[in-house]
């Protein structure tokens, strides 16, 4: 794992121009994959669930992804206590992210998304140029591997927020993958947007 920098405060939960879904638009729904490859409609798990935190990361062979699913898993019981639920999704076939949840205990979704149709739902696809994948197979990273594809693409970090109707209530995202809004500063957010009401249903 590998510690990111936070964003500065003026930065936090803005998009970059063509990426993301703006505050107060709804996504198109998607349905991936679970651990066990079981169906999860995201909006559907919303509406069951209660506000969810949307996190996309690039994949289990990041480590400053790991460290923010680590970072996820720590912080649980505060986002539980605000009736959030963090959903981290990546283009990582089944197996690879049942392999990154074995690292240690996640107590939240993670979903497989290797056909994109939540990265494209949610606008947060980086497409890796051959000089980028060239670079990411000398540091021993094969991106059609994990993913089990061929199009060379994975997210843009990036948080949503979005309610029980599958609003986005708030959003961030960077292309610089490094930096990455921090627990506390996405507590804050949270607390700000007057969701603490929403409780959790669980299963």
């Amino acid at each position: 794992m590998k510690e990111y920098s936070a964003p500065a405060k003026e930065r936090l939960g803005t998009l970059p121009e063509g990426v993301g879904v703006p505050v107060g638009q709804t996504p198109p729904d998607a349905v991936l994959e679970d651990l066990s490859k079981g169906k999860v409609d995201l909006a559907e798990l919303a509406e069951k669930r209660g506000p969810l935190l949307v996190v996309f990361y690039r994949g289990g062979w990041c480590p400053y992804c790991n460290f923010e699913i680590h970072e996820l898993a720590v912080a649980y019981p505060d986002y539980q206590k605000r009736g959030i639920l963090p959903v981290a999704i990546s283009v990582d076939k089944p197996s690879e992210s049942a392999e990154t949840a074995a690292t240690y205990t996640i107590p939240f979704p993670v979903l497989s998304d290797p056909d994109l149709r939540a990265h494209q739902a949610f606008r947060v696809v980086h497409t890796a140029d051959e000089t980028e994948v060239l670079k990411l197979k000398g540091a021993g990273i094969d991106l059609e591997e994990a993913s089990g594809r061929t199009h060379h693409e994975f997210a843009i970090p990036a948080l949503f927020v979005v309610d029980r109707s599958f609003t986005v209530r708030w959003a961030h995202a960077d292309p610089d993958y490094k930096v990455r809004p921090r627990t506390s500063q996405i507590l804050g957010v949270i607390d700000g947007l007057g969701l603490s009401d929403a409780t959790i249903r669980l299963r």
